[in-house]
């Protein structure tokens, strides 16, 4: 049975992510490749119900230990509901966060124990990973000033919590060079986009 690719988009807020995975998919698209976009948490509507709870600035006294297996949750309903039988008929799933997201968020910025967030994160993408994944950097005071006038519960957080989310990526990247590509964000949306393709081209696809 041919195998699909799968591609994450992983990066601090403000960061771009969205609007670079969504170019990816339309310039995919374009080139007639068999492709499917989706966000995390979300794309399945368990996993948007389980999206607006983690959003929700009002729930500011969520545990981090809750936190995480929400993600978890939403990410296991999405893993078997769509991206495992996509990547079973050959499609190019990208996915704007993954598994990585968990241990930068809730591992390095929360403290969590990353061991273990990683072994729940086995068990809820059924052991499936990225074949690449798109770390896009940006200094988190850029990312933020993004954001600032519409902030969900994550990023309302301090700076000090963004700035080792940022740290914990640039961590993983130098573990996991294999897989996760650093992309430095430009102020030209189209020049990091030049930069995405160039990676999956070599990497991917």
């Amino acid at each position: 049975m041919k195998k699909g690719k799968f591609i994450t988009f992983e990066g601090s807020e403000g960061c771009g992510k969205s609007t670079q995975s969504r170019m990816l998919y339309e310039y995919l698209k374009r080139k007639r490749r068999r492709v499917i976009y989706l966000r995390e948490p979300g794309a399945t509507k368990v996993s948007e119900k389980i999206r607006s709870i983690l959003l929700d600035a009002k729930n500011d006294a969520m545990l981090p230990v809750c936190e995480m297996l929400l993600y978890m949750a939403a990410r296991a309903q999405i893993v078997g509901e769509i991206i495992k039988p996509k990547l079973k008929e050959g499609f190019i799933v990208i996915c704007d966060r993954f598994l990585d997201s968990t241990i930068a968020y809730q591992g390095y910025g929360l403290g969590m124990d990353i061991g273990f967030i990683k072994r729940v994160g086995r068990f809820a993408t059924f052991g499936i990973k990225p074949d690449l994944t798109i770390l896009l950097n940006l200094p988190v005071d850029k990312g933020l000033y993004h954001r600032r006038l519409s902030q969900d519960r994550i990023e309302k957080r301090p700076l000090a919590y963004h700035q080792k989310v940022r740290r914990g990526y640039l961590s993983l990247a130098s573990k996991e060079g294999a897989r996760i590509k650093i992309v430095r964000v430009e102020e030209d949306k189209f020049k990091t986009q030049a930069k995405v393709r160039d990676l999956i081209e070599k990497y991917a696809i």
